[in-house]
C-alpha cells in the first residue's frame, strides 16, 4: 500500500518474524507460504478474490481429472440415490432443524419430497466426494466451503416453482405476494445496493427507541465524538470506563435498546461510562491508519482523566475494538502510561489459525494483496461491501432466507434492533484495512517485538492489567476458541475468560431476564495455556454473564464518590445530547 499520512509508522521488522516459532504451516515444505495462508477472521475485509475462488474450482477439477475412479465412484453413489428416489424407496430427509424444509408438502407431497431428496442427493455425493479427495486440511475446507455456497444457492426453496410455502401464499393472496415480493426486490436494487435487506428499518428512530441512554458529547474533532452518559445513581465509582466500538459499525450497539443496553447497566450499576463515537470516513479521510485511531485514543483517554478527575481509565473493545484497545494498550505501555487499567476484550480475535472456520481457508496472500490494491485506488471500503462480505460467510441465514422471506412470500424483513445495528454499517477508511490486514498477515498480536504500528513495536506481554476476555458459542466470526487464545497473549497475571450462550454480537448483548441465558466459566477463574483443559475446569452458570462482568468491574473500579451534578468540564462541557452527530452520518 502506498504510504499515506501518519502511515510512515507502520512497518515490519521482518528478520525477526521469521526467527519466531510456531507460524502455521511452517513445517510444510513447497504448500503454502509459511505465515498465515488462511487468515481467519479477514474475510470480510480482504473479500473472496476471484482467483482464489476460481483456483479452488480448478483444484477440485483437477483432482478429478487426476483421479477419475473417485469421480466414477461419486457418481455411481449419486445414480444409485436417484434410482431410490425414483422408485420410492430413498430415505433421505432433510435435517428436521433445517428451517427451509419445514412445509408438511416436503413430506407429503411426492413431487416436493422428490425435489428435496435431489438435492439432498446432490448434497451428499459432492460432500462425500471431497472427503475421497487426496486433499490436505486447507484445501479440504476450502473445498468444502465454496461447493456449500454453490449447493446452498441451489437449493430448490430459492425459487417459486421449487418452494411450496411461496406457492401456498401466491395462492393465497390472489398474487399479491408476487406483486409485493418484486416491490421488495426493486427496492434492493436500487435503495440496497443491489443486496437484499435483513431489517425493516421503518420502526427504529435513534436517540428515540435506540441509542435512549441519557448523555452528551463532551469532545469532537474530525475523527471522533466522546459521549459522556449522564448517571443514574446517586454514588459512582471513581475510576470511570471507555468503551473502543468496532470502526465497521456505529457505536450504540452499547447502547441499542433500554432492555439491551450495556450502557444504562452501567449506569445503573454505578459505573461512570464513556464511548467513542467514529466518524464515518469519506474518501479524503481514507488517509487515516491505525496511528490516527490510536492517536484518537488517546485523545479520549485525556478527556476522560480530565473531566473525571480520575488517573486510572478501564478500558473496553469487541471485534475491531478490541483490536485497535491491543494497539493502544501496547503503545501506552511503551510510553510508561499508566492510566490504562482493568481490560475487557468482548468476541475479538488477535491471534487467527487455519482451521478456526472453513471461511478462512479462501483468504490467501494473494487476496489480501488484491484487497490492498482495491483499497488504494479507492479513499474508503463502502459499508455495503463489508457487509457483503459478513453475508456470504453464512449465505444461508444471511442471503437465501432474506430472498425467500422478502421475495418469494412478499413479506417485509423482521423489525429486529441488533439488524437495524448491522444494516448501519459506516465505511472503513482504506488505511486502517491495510493496517488490519498486515496486523493479520503478519500474525503481530502474537509475535511480540518482531511489527511497528502506531509509532511503537507492538508488544501485548507489556500489558499488564487484569484482562476478562469474552467468546460466544455459536460466533462464525470471531469464533470463541481462537478468541480464547488471547488470554494467554498478555503480560495481565489476572485473566478470566467468559463463554456465552450465543452468536457474535448476542454474545455481548445478553443481559438478565433472558431464560434461556447461560454462560460458562472456570470454576477457578484461571485461564490454561489449552483450551481443553479450560473446557474441563469450566462450569455452566445459569443466566446472564453481566452480573459477574459488573462484580469484577467493580472490583477494579476504586472507591464510591458522589455523582457529577453535570456532564462534562469547564474544559470540556457537554453539546450535544448522545448518541451525538456522528452517528447520524
Amino acid at each position: 500500500m502506498a504510504t499515506k499520512a501518519g502511515s510512515g509508522a507502520r512497518k515490519k521488522t521482518g528478520t525477526k518474524r521469521a526467527k519466531k516459532k510456531g507460524a502455521p504451516f511452517s513445517g510444510v515444505a513447497g504448500a503454502f507460504d509459511a505465515a498465515n495462508d488462511a487468515t481467519m477472521a479477514l474475510g470480510p475485509l480482504a473479500g473472496l478474490a476471484r482467483e482464489d475462488f476460481i483456483g479452488a474450482i480448478g483444484l477440485m477439477l483437477r483432482q478429478t481429472a487426476a483421479n477419475p475412479d473417485k469421480a466414477w465412484k461419486a457418481t455411481s453413489s449419486f445414480s444409485e440415490d436417484v434410482v431410490k428416489i425414483m422408485t420410492g424407496k430413498s430415505d433421505l430427509a432433510p435435517d428436521p432443524k433445517d428451517k427451509r424444509f419445514m412445509d408438511p408438502a416436503w413430506t407429503f407431497n411426492p413431487f416436493f419430497k422428490a425435489g428435496a431428496q435431489y438435492y439432498l442427493a446432490v448434497q451428499k455425493g459432492v460432500k462425500s466426494y471431497i472427503e475421497d479427495l487426496e486433499l490436505d486440511a486447507l484445501e479440504r475446507d476450502r473445498a468444502n466451503f465454496i461447493s456449500q455456497i454453490i449447493i446452498d444457492a441451489m437449493s430448490p426453496t430459492n425459487t417459486l416453482i421449487g418452494n411450496p410455502t411461496a406457492q401456498k401464499r401466491l395462492v393465497d393472496s390472489g398474487g399479491l405476494s408476487l406483486v409485493k415480493g418484486l416491490k421488495n426486490a426493486y427496492n434492493d436494487m436500487v435503495h440496497n445496493d443491489m443486496m437484499v435487506s435483513q431489517v425493516n428499518k421503518k420502526p427504529f428512530k435513534l436517540g428515540e427507541n435506540v441509542a435512549t441512554a441519557k448523555g452528551a458529547v463532551v469532545y469532537r474533532d474530525e475523527r471522533f465524538e466522546l459521549v459522556q452518559y449522564a448517571p443514574t445513581t446517586d454514588k459512582v465509582f471513581a475510576t470511570p470506563q471507555l468503551t473502543i466500538p468496532p470502526q465497521i459499525n456505529k457505536m450504540y450497539i452499547n447502547d441499542l435498546s433500554p432492555e439491551k443496553s450495556i450502557i444504562k447497566w452501567q449506569t445503573d450499576h454505578g459505573i461512570q461510562p464513556f464511548m467513542i463515537s467514529w466518524r464515518n470516513p469519506t474518501d479524503d479521510m481514507g488517509v487515516w491508519g491505525m496511528a490516527e485511531y490510536i492517536e484518537s485514543c488517546i485523545k479520549a483517554l485525556d478527556v476522560v482523566c480530565e473531566i473525571t478527575g480520575s488517573d486510572k481509565v478501564n478500558i473496553s473493545g469487541g471485534c475491531s475494538g478490541g483490536q485497535t484497545m491491543s494497539v493502544l494498550l501496547s503503545k501506552l505501555a511503551s510510553m510508561g502510561d499508566t492510566r490504562a487499567n482493568a481490560i475487557t476484550m468482548m468476541v475479538c480475535v488477535l491471534e487467527p489459525k487455519p482451521g478456526d472456520t472453513e471461511a478462512s481457508s479462501l483468504v490467501s496472500h494473494n487476496g489480501i494483496a488484491l484487497a490492498r490494491q482495491r483499497a488504494a485506488k479507492k479513499g474508503v471500503i463502502e459499508g455495503s461491501s463489508l457487509a457483503r462480505g459478513f453475508a456470504w460467510l453464512r449465505p444461508n441465514d444471511l442471503i437465501w432466507n432474506y430472498v425467500i422471506n422478502n421475495y418469494l412470500l412478499g413479506d417485509d424483513p423482521p423489525a429486529f434492533d441488533i439488524l437495524f445495528w448491522n444494516a448501519d454499517a459506516t465505511n472503513l477508511s482504506s488505511a486502517l484495512m491495510g493496517d488490519f490486514l498486515e496486523l493479520f498477515e503478519a500474525n503481530a498480536y502474537a509475535a511480540p517485538g518482531t511489527f511497528e504500528i502506531a509509532g511503537h513495536t507492538l508488544d501485548l506481554t507489556k500489558v499488564t492489567g487484569d484482562l476478562f476476555v469474552l467468546g460466544g458459542t455459536t460466533d462464525h466470526i470471531t469464533p470463541w476458541r481462537a478468541c480464547y487464545r488471547s488470554t494467554q497473549l498478555f503480560g495481565s497475571k489476572n485473566v478470566e475468560f467468559i463463554l456465552s450462550q450465543a452468536g457474535h454480537m448476542q454474545a455481548i448483548l445478553n443481559p438478565p431476564g433472558n431464560p434461556k441465558a447461560k454462560y460458562w466459566k472456570h470454576s477457578n477463574g484461571k485461564t490454561p495455556a489449552d483450551v481443553t483443559e479450560w473446557m474441563k475446569g469450566s462450569e455452566e452458570v445459569a443466566g446472564s454473564w453481566w452480573p459477574h462482568w459488573m462484580e469484577w468491574l467493580h472490583a477494579r473500579s476504586g472507591t464510591e464518590v458522589a455523582a457529577p451534578a453535570t456532564l462534562g468540564s469547564k474544559k470540556h462541557p457537554a453539546m450535544e445530547a448522545a448518541p451525538g452527530l456522528y452517528v447520524l452520518e
